[in-house]
């Protein structure tokens, strides 16, 4: 099946043909017939298989009719995170080339009021993190009663980050008239629940199994000491073919210490988390994707949303605790019918979070040999330590050199004068003297020694 065949405009097929594009992935081919139609549309499917396209390509040509009105957009797609929604917009501008549509992003780390004055010029395509919609609801700059179109993106993905109640309120706020595509990697129960309050008798769509990894994927773990993890990825780095490669960490803290870390041995490595500034995370992914940094150390934040056909390795540093985190992860590799290559490192700590995400996958990760068990040579930078890992030596090992160090000369030293010996303080007498009491120290004032004078009584 082609493009072709899917009923789009000629002028959308041309700018997926300059895209590079002939043919649809498979929710691709059975979501767009279907949003062209106007139905409502549940789309479950894994990370890297095209859900993006599957509902930018049918809106943009549900959209050529029509106009925008001031602070009323006629389509609302919502995402959980900056990354996501920046994505969306470059779907947007890639494939409505040869299409007027007015678009706006809402979203945080942005000018408040240079998002109001889009909204205020009237956009046919609103995409939004639900926090920054709500806040510019409330000031009464955004009415969405003109929504047509409502897309929920990555639904799973709002649930872990706490959206759902937001994703509800605004699902309140829109004209029950509406088309919704809902769209999430995994249907859990609290997700499930959403679908069937929010979408009319949806056509279902589910492309591959839920929690599945793509086939395209080879994926290998490797049980190491904790302490051992920097090495053995820095074996990994240097051993592996890698043409981009990202690094997940659990925390955002560990992420800057593996990022310096890889740095101080000549990787080219950048980092990316949620506490960084949206400047610098736009410029952290723009030299990424542009293959200025070879190597991207993240949080989860990158686990969803980067569209980045050259990425080639993915390493979970940490296991991650949500299993279905892993399946993001790794689908960041292996897109588009690519091959791509997945390794976790794992700690006899991680092991239960190991078997969780097997028991999900339903398949056992293939293990793979620690290199450093094997006594890998011809890596000098690996004898090095860490320059975060202090080293301790014990004082048996200091005695021991001291012991087996050769006698030096002794250089005679001038002689020390002996200190002086101290002198015991001397006792005073009563008379406004300061004398040795026992019990009050050293020294005490001499008015509280003085005696209290009498005065004579009338």
């Amino acid at each position: 099946m082609d493009f072709t065949d899917l009923g789009l405009s000629s002028d959308l097929l041309r700018a997926v043909s300059d895209a590079g594009y002939t043919k649809p992935t498979a929710i691709q081919a059975e979501a767009i017939p279907e949003v062209l139609a106007g139905r409502d549309v549940l789309g479950i499917a894994q990370t890297g298989t095209g859900k993006t396209a599957g509902f930018t390509l049918p809106m943009i040509d549900l959209l050529a009719k029509g106009r925008a009105k001031a602070r009323m957009p006629r389509t609302l797609i919502l995402e959980p995170t900056r990354e996501l929604a920046m994505q969306v917009s470059e779907s947007f501008e890639t494939y409505g080339k040869y299409h007027r549509l007015a678009m706006a992003l809402l979203m945080g780390g942005v000018s408040f009021n240079d998002q109001a004055r889009l909204i205020d010029r009237g956009v046919d395509v609103l995409i939004a993190t639900p926090g920054r919609l709500l806040d510019h609801f409330e000031r009464g700059k955004l009415m969405l009663h003109g929504v047509e179109i409502l897309v929920i993106d990555e639904a799973d993905r709002m649930l872990d980050m706490g959206f759902i109640p937001d994703v509800e309120k605004i699902c309140k706020l829109l004209p029950f008239t509406r088309q919704t595509l809902f769209f999430s990697a995994t249907m859990p129960k609290e997700i499930q629940r959403l679908t069937e309050a929010f979408l009319n008798n949806p056509k279902r769509i589910e492309v591959a199994p839920a929690s599945s990894a793509a086939k395209t994927v080879k994926q290998s773990l490797l049980e190491v000491d904790s302490r051992e993890k920097r090495k053995v990825l820095r074996h990994l780095l240097r051993k592996e073919p890698i043409a981009n490669g990202i690094i997940f960490c659990n925390r955002k803290r560990d992420v800057d210490m593996l990022y310096r870390n890889l740095k101080d041995n000549g990787f080219s490595v950048a980092a990316l988390h949620g506490d960084m500034e949206q400047r610098h995370r736009l410029q952290v992914l723009e030299q990424f994707k542009n293959g200025e940094v070879q190597i991207l150390a993240a949080s989860d934040v990158a686990a969803r949303g980067l569209d980045i056909p050259s990425v080639s390795h993915v390493f979970n540093f940490d296991v991650p605790v949500h299993s279905e985190d892993y399946i993001h992860r790794i689908g960041r590799t292996g897109r588009a019918g690519r091959e791509g290559f997945a390794f976790m490192l794992a700690s006899s700590a991680e092991a239960k979070a190991v078997a969780a995400i097997e028991s999900m996958t339903g398949i056992a990760i293939p293990r793979m040999e620690n290199p450093l068990s094997a006594k890998v040579s011809g890596d000098p930078a690996e004898e090095e330590a860490s320059p975060y890992t202090p080293v301790v030596k014990s004082r048996k090992s200091r005695k021991t050199q001291k012991e087996t160090a050769p006698a030096a000369a002794v250089t005679p030293q001038p002689a020390r004068h002996a200190p002086a010996e101290r002198r015991p303080r001397q006792e005073k007498d009563n008379s406004g003297h300061d004398q040795r009491v026992i019990g009050m120290g050293d020294h005490v004032p001499a008015f509280i020694l003085r005696p209290v004078p009498k005065f004579a009584s009338n």
